[in-house]
């Protein structure tokens, strides 16, 4: 989730002081700018907060071939899906992100329900991410382990304990050095992309080279499915995994100065820097990959590790490529921990979870909400104890969040794009699609439904209790207990954000 990292990094370095000064507005240290202000009252919001600034399974299903072109395809589509969310979070730049907009844009029916679900979807989706970034940085370290130590006893429990550090250095992270986030992605932007050459090089210059024309043409079935055609869709969680969340910007809104301007601009150069820097990579890994089958069933668990050693033949060489790759995983969970308890205290502001009054406080001595950062630690130590179980199950079960975005997407599109077939008008904004916003906004619904549908598919055919795919489980689990809570009591006192939205802009 390399797009999250870099979304509030370039939202906070994205004008310089010109075009700050020729912006036409007006610095205030803790509330942001005017037209921050200004969003604000008509949001009915106070503010609280200091302006801070999976390969394997592609390659199962569709080979090199599918895993390049259904990328291509992907970042596209996810292009036109993150500048229609652009233009939403220049109308409304609010942490409450996707279930805010849907309060706003939705049919007057439905705006409580629909922003109710999506809200609890999304806060549900983004603590899921937490744990998934923890996990992802902390068995990194493990898989390093078993690259270097060949004595060394693999053992889930250990992995579960290299999480739950991760989780608690992220959580001190969030706590105590705060307001020092856009220094440390400053200079986890500037390793990115360092890092970017500094593992390319070694790859172009001592990997293997594969075969052209297999690379390009060869789609490989190997989950067994009725067609390839069906295994390429299947191979599609791959590029989404990795290009999901560009609206991780979003949910830190209002903490940004000038958000209504600067988050579009941060979400569109986002998406389009990952989108070329990605494919660069990718393309690099299929020709360097050498035999599959090794590298699908690679002991570290991470097949670019063993890409890393097979094309260095050397442990040090592919501990330092990985290390890399770590640092940028550890900085990427830190911004997974902040987006997951904004978009909480978002939600709870409103009344959507239990607890609400809890974990909507913001402390004054922080100057960020606290209670909803110590939530977000706990859950993600208190869930990595699944992995001691099944490794499978707590991946599988967290993945969640994938399908849960993409439906939050959806919707609140799906709301933008009603309006426009009624026309209905829309709010100004400083960012706006115009004449495009219909066309784009349909190719994104369509682009969005198919892969929330293919998010829940399993890696194989026929697959065993093992291999198969649990998200779906996992997402009518949290919306049975969300519409057990709404029965019971969120109803009484959730009406949505757009009950506290100024009519008068």
């Amino acid at each position: 989730m390399d797009d999250k990292l870099q979304s509030t990094t370039i939202t906070n370095h994205g004008l310089n002081d010109t075009e700050l000064a020729s912006a036409d507005v007006v610095v205030v240290e803790k509330a942001g700018t005017s037209r921050d202000a200004e969003h604000m009252r008509r949001l009915g919001r106070k503010q609280e907060l200091r302006p801070h600034c999976v390969v394997a399974f592609g390659l199962f299903n569709g080979g090199t071939a599918g895993l390049i072109y259904t990328y291509l395809i992907v970042v596209f589509l996810f292009f036109l899906t993150n500048v229609s969310m652009a233009e939403m979070a220049s109308m409304a730049p609010t942490a409450g992100g996707q279930y805010h907009w849907i309060s706003e844009f939705a049919p007057r029916r439905a705006q409580k329900v629909l922003s109710y679900f999506i809200g609890w979807l999304c806060t549900l989706g983004w603590q899921s991410g937490v744990a998934i970034g923890c996990f992802l940085a902390g068995t990194q370290i493990q898989g390093l382990i078993i690259l270097n130590d060949d004595s060394y006893v693999y053992a889930r429990w250990h992995g579960t304990l290299l999480t739950m550090t991760m989780a608690l250095f992220v959580f001190v992270f969030n706590t105590f050095l705060a307001r020092h986030l856009p220094l440390i992605e400053g200079l986890v932007l500037c390793l990115h992309l360092g890092g970017f050459v500094a593992i390319l090089v070694p790859l172009w210059v001592l990997g293997p080279r594969g075969n052209s024309h297999e690379i390009w043409t060869k789609f490989d079935n190997l989950g067994g499915w009725d067609s390839t055609g069906l295994s390429v869709l299947v191979g599609l969680i791959t590029p989404l995994t990795s290009l999901l969340g560009a609206d991780a910007a979003v949910h830190m809104a209002e903490e940004l100065k000038d958000a209504g301007k600067i988050l579009p601009r941060a979400m569109i150069w986002t998406s389009a820097i990952n989108g070329v820097l990605g494919f660069i990579m990718l393309v690099t890994f299929c020709y360097t990959l050498g035999d599959l089958e090794e590298i699908v069933a690679t002991p570290t668990g991470f097949p670019f590790i063993q890409v890393f050693y097979n094309a260095t033949g050397s442990k040090g060489g592919a501990t330092a490529m990985t290390l890399i790759l770590t640092v940028s995983s550890t900085a990427n969970a830190m911004t997974n921990m902040a987006t997951a308890s904004r978009q909480l205290w978002a939600f709870a502001r409103d009344g959507g979870v239990p607890f609400h009054r809890w974990f909507a406080t913001v402390q004054p001595r922080f100057e960020i909400p606290l209670n909803a950062v110590v939530f977000t630690a706990m859950f993600t130590i208190l869930f990595s104890l699944v992995n001691i179980g099944s490794t499978v199950a707590f991946n599988q079960i967290l993945s969640l969040g994938l399908g849960a975005l993409l439906i939050s997407y959806f919707i609140s599109i799906f709301c933008v794009t009603l309006r426009r077939i009624r026309g209905q008008p829309l709010l100004p904004s400083s960012f706006q699609l115009g004449k495009l916003g219909l066309p784009i906004n349909i190719l994104s619904l369509c682009f969005l439904a198919v892969g929330w549908v293919m998010s829940f598919f399993p890696a194989m055919a026929h697959p065993t209790p093992q291999s198969m795919n649990w998200s779906s489980l996992a997402f009518s689990s949290v919306m049975i207990l969300g519409a057990i809570y709404y029965v019971l009591k969120a109803r009484h006192h959730y009406v949505g954000p757009v009950e506290y939205v100024q009519k008068t802009v």
